[in-house]
Parts: structure tokens; sequence; C-alpha cells
């Protein structure tokens, strides 16, 4: 399009993966996160922004960058759609929020800590891969074992941001 060739998109990629001056895949995530205007529209709802940037992500990352970079197996277009095209992802996300609010108050109320984040990642990681053996409709969405674990990490990885208020993994140096 006229108008994309106007716009610097990202910062520069390696050599290697870099295909053409406006190529999305050196956009930082929080960039993205910040295109993304739906906790000024619904400021009570975490949930649903995290889940739109996710998707927002998956269509930028995933269908537009990897999926003309890459190409073969299933095919990027299916993988990204694990993460908008059902409400499984939804469901592992407000799930989280619910176990932040039961578990600990509210959001932002976990001090970071290595121990914190990886009782946080394995309850919301079992809680995924349960529903995902007790709903086989759930896995069969899924098809992948890729698109299984990227829903998973997307889940815990978004919980255990909202319990710390540290979307980074803490260093385990101190």
């Amino acid at each position: 399009s006229k108008h994309a060739s106007v716009i610097g998109m990202a910062s520069f990629m390696p050599a290697r993966r870099a295909r053409g001056p406006n190529e999305p895949g050196g956009m930082p995530f929080g960039i993205l996160a910040d295109c993304v205007q739906s906790n000024r529209v619904y400021p009570e709802d975490p949930g649903r922004h995290t889940l739109e940037v996710i998707a927002a992500g998956a269509v930028v990352y995933d269908q537009i960058y990897l999926g003309s970079y890459m190409s073969g197996g299933i095919g990027f277009t299916q993988y990204a759609t694990a993460t908008y095209a059902d409400n499984i992802l939804e469901d592992f996300v407000y799930y989280g929020i619910d176990y932040i609010k039961d578990k600990y108050g509210d959001f932002n109320s976990v001090k970071p800590s290595v121990d914190e984040i990886q009782k946080i990642s394995t309850d919301i990681g079992i809680y995924c891969l349960e529903t995902y053996e007790n709903y086989p409709t759930v896995m069969e969405s899924h098809f992948g074992g890729s698109q299984r674990a990227a829903c998973i990490s997307a889940a815990s990885g978004c919980t255990t941001a909202m319990a710390t208020a540290q979307p980074r993994q803490v260093s385990t140096h101190g």
C-alpha cells in the first residue's frame, strides 16, 4: 500500500532476518501494546486489553511478518489464529485474573521473586493443561502442541505480569 511506504514501522532487524525498511518484525511488543486502546475504553477490564494486544501481536508478527517470511508446516496463519479465533485463551486469561484476586487480593500485590513467578505460572499452566485434557474439543481446536504451548505460555505470562506488575522475568541474581 502506498501509505505503508511512508511510515517507518519498526527498528532494524538483524541482517539475516531483515527484508525491507517497513517490516514489522522489529516493532517492540510494548509499542504494540500502547497502540491497542482497549484499556482506555474499558479501564476496568485488563483481561480484554491483554487479549487484544495478544491478538494484534498475532496478526502483526505471526500472520504478516512470519507468515510471509516463513512457509511450510501448518502455516503461521493457522498457528496465530489459536490466540484469537476462539475463547480458549480468553478463558485462561480470565481464570488467571480470578486466581490473582482470590489468592493475592488484587493486581500488583505480589513481590516479584522466582518462587512466586514459578508458583503462579505452574498453577495457571496446570489449569490450562487440565482444560485441554478434560475437554477434547478444546485440544482439537488447538491441534498442534506448539499452539497449546503458546496459549499456556501467554496465560501464565499475563497472569504473572498482572500479579507482580513486572512484564519481564525476574533475575535470579539478587
